[in-house]
């Protein structure tokens, strides 16, 4: 697939990272020759500087020809018009654009083919919104996915000592369950991935992915480790577009206090919130964190555009007695060095935001992507099309798909039924299959697996 990619920031530099290694053609647009040389010293891509919307520009970057235009510069107004260039001049087939301000995205007839063509509008700070929200209704679990509208989810966790598992082989999560329906989809130990199976000892401190249904992800982490109380005083440290959309959508069943730096932001927010608190201070104020009862916080979560100020609030909260904190870090290389430490989650806008683009970038009908494992890993929600003859799934057992190597189905959504996948689960066609990898290198293994064949009108 030829790819252009608008911006070489963290986003589209990350986005650039996880296709440029699948075989695609892609070019880096940007105005910066110093983030351009930088990406290609590191992986094999073009690069064309100058500004991402001119249409000379794009016409250097092969916009003539080009599949997906990817436009994720720090500016929507320049993200939007290039997509418009795009339409107009080249017309490009997909063109997915980065909308931050709210503004724009309120209004969602701005983004039709008749006004802004843009097929896929991408807002990071609603992604992250989503993200954190789903980890503070899942207290104890280090990541919840969603797939087929909520109804299955992805859930990781790691196994405590005490939790009824742990010492004990995986086929008694079965035996302890009978009437709940979960799949192992893979248990990563000191960093690498262990294929479960029946026989497969739950050692405590692994890393489980399991997936079942949304009633009953409590239900499966409770026998991993001892049920975390549900979550009910919370303190935000960041009032902007993040810290705002997370106080808005849980003030009415949380109570939350939000604190922010600047006078006037704090002034703006607490005009649009009605029951959160909002306090005018430095998130990493040790005495203003202490007047707040740190301590009897159920979740500290720092969302400033400051990374450092990010760390240090949370870490700060952690040894004041919060009992959870999770920290916003942008920098790849500060998420891996803090996740071990003080901090209970460390939350990448970069990893919650690439799930949405390579979806659409993906072979076959893929409708949903996680990337897991800061890109090693991927779980995807796949549509079976086709009959036994055109389709190397449909009409199958799961036993019978040959899967590549350390990727797993976890389970089948048929209708509105969630079916938990098992050995002689047989995929139908509309089926909406949602495998687990280890290994992103096998994706276009299974995009194959899922395309169907030249006999199938």
């Amino acid at each position: 697939m030829k790819i252009i990619i608008l911006g070489a920031g963290q986003v589209g530099a990350s986005v650039a990272n996880n296709l440029a290694s699948e075989a695609n053609d892609i070019t880096v647009v940007d105005q910066d020759a110093d983030l351009l040389r930088e990406l290609q010293d590191r992986l094999d891509l073009g690069t064309v500087q100058g500004h991402a919307a001119h249409p000379e520009v794009l016409m250097r970057a092969g916009a003539e020809d080009a599949d997906l235009i990817l436009a994720v510069t720090n500016s929507d107004e320049t993200n939007m018009v290039a997509c418009q260039v795009a339409y107009s001049l080249f017309h490009t087939p997909t063109k997915i654009a980065r909308v931050r301000a709210l503004g724009f995205t309120k209004y969602p007839q701005l983004f039709s083919p008749e006004a802004m063509p843009i097929d896929v509008l991408i807002s990071p700070e609603q992604l992250v919104t989503g993200y954190i929200m789903r980890l503070i209704e899942n207290p104890g679990a280090l990541q919840v996915l969603d797939f087929a509208g909520g109804r299955v989810r992805l859930v990781a966790v790691r196994a405590y000592y005490g939790g009824p598992l742990v010492g004990n082989e995986l086929r008694t999560l079965y035996e302890h369950m009978p009437n709940i329906e979960a799949r192992v989809a893979a248990i990563y130990r000191q960093g690498r991935a262990i294929q479960p199976e029946g026989d497969t000892i739950i050692e405590a401190d692994d890393e489980v992915f399991f997936i079942a249904a949304k009633e009953n992800i409590r239900a499966v982490m409770s026998e991993l480790r001892r049920l975390d109380k549900p979550f009910k005083r919370l303190i935000f440290a960041g009032g902007g577009n993040i810290g705002t959309r997370l106080a808005h959508a849980l003030e009415r069943d949380y109570q939350v206090k939000l604190i922010e730096r600047d006078r006037r932001q704090a002034q703006k927010v607490a005009e649009e919130l009605t029951k959160t608190i909002v306090l005018h201070g430095d998130v990493a104020d040790e005495d203003l964190l202490m007047e707040e009862n740190i301590e009897g916080t159920d979740m500290f979560c720092a969302v400033t555009n400051d990374d450092e100020a990010n760390i240090l609030s949370a870490m700060l909260a952690k040894r004041l007695g919060a009992r959870k904190v999770m920290a916003l870090i942008n920098r790849a290389a500060y998420v891996d060095m803090v996740q071990s430490g003080p901090i209970d989650i460390a939350i990448s806008p970069q990893q919650a935001t690439i799930g949405s683009l390579l979806t659409h970038v993906r072979r076959g009908d893929v409708v949903m992507v996680h990337s897991l494992r800061r890109g090693a890993a991927e779980a995807i929600e796949a549509v079976a099309h086709g009959d036994p003859s055109s389709s190397k799934v449909v009409g199958r057992a799961i036993e019978d798909i040959k899967l590549p190597k350390g990727t797993n189905i976890g389970a089948v959504v048929r209708g509105d039924s969630v079916l938990i996948a098992h050995h002689d689960t047989v995929i139908e066609s509309e089926d909406h299959v949602i495998l687990f990898l280890v290994d992103k290198r096998q994706i276009p293994e299974v995009e194959r697996l899922f395309q169907v064949g030249i006999t199938f009108l």
